[in-house]
């Protein structure tokens, strides 16, 4: 995982982005979950957590995609991001409100 980012901007919404290793990521939480969203060369990967921030961690293809796998590690749901992105998992950019997903 990327900690020096190229650009990293956390909105008024809450959200936030970083950029690096021509991957994007956006952090934004929903009602029922937080989600962290990469994207690169047209392809997208969701790290999901519940709001509460103590269930597992669902790899998904997109922020409403199908749920592939759980995890209870950022670090081994990063993998499979990175994974399904065709990048190394230290190119992911993660934006500091992201840091703590994970059991």
């Amino acid at each position: 995982m990327t900690d020096t980012t190229e650009s990293d901007h956390v909105g008024s919404d809450g959200t936030a982005t970083a950029e690096a290793e021509g991957v994007t990521a956006r952090y934004e939480e929903t009602d029922a979950e937080r989600l962290l969203t990469f994207s690169a060369d047209g392809r997208t990967a969701t790290v999901a957590q519940n709001r509460e921030g103590y269930a597992m961690l669902k790899v998904r293809t997109g922020p409403d995609g199908d749920e592939l796998e759980r995890y209870y590690g950022f670090d081994m749901a990063l993998d499979h991001a990175a994974e399904l992105l065709g990048v190394a998992v230290h190119d992911l950019p993660v934006p500091d409100p992201a840091a703590d997903m994970g059991m």
